[in-house]
């Protein structure tokens, strides 16, 4: 199964990866605040005897020709938000975008464990899709978000 990872710059989309799969491959270069994705991450997990490919996307809306590429042939999608800020326009955007192709789309709301964390604003400002609350940096939150999404995809509902 291929799900690809949507989100703005430092959404969390390759911590989440990595915390997800430690073998996992990123394209990256440097730039003021850290490192950035510039082409894709990439990693591999089985769950419930069921392969899934993990694509992370580039978080900066110049990096589009490389989503649409990286998202052919995804079977669903999951949308990276940082919680302790306000949901941007770059991310509404995603957010159309995923729901009008009608495949199984999530919204992984990240950074839920800092103060500042606003998970209701989120939900309020994208809804309808299923929402699910960790840290990246926690490899069981993200573990279990991706568990349950990969289960709600295989059962349809």
């Amino acid at each position: 199964m291929k799900i690809v990872v949507f989100g703005s710059f430092h959404a969390g989309k390759s911590t989440f990866i990595s915390a997800i799969d430690p073998d996992s491959r990123h394209v990256d270069t440097d730039c003021a605040d850290g490192t950035t994705t510039v082409a894709l991450d990439f990693g591999r997990v089985v769950i419930n005897n069921c392969q899934i490919h993990l694509y992370g996307t580039p978080g900066q809306e110049r990096f589009g020709f490389a989503r649409q590429v990286i998202m052919r042939g995804m079977d669903a999608a999951l949308l990276m938000v940082d919680c302790t800020c306000a949901v941007d326009e770059f991310t509404r955007q995603l957010y159309e975008d995923l729901q009008r192709t009608g495949i199984p789309l999530g919204i992984v709301m990240n950074k839920c464990d800092l103060s500042e964390s606003c998970p209701a604003m989120v939900r309020r400002a994208l809804p309808g899709a299923r929402t699910f609350e960790i840290s990246a940096r926690d490899p069981v939150s993200a573990r279990n978000a991706l568990d349950q999404f990969v289960g709600l995809v295989t059962t349809g509902t």
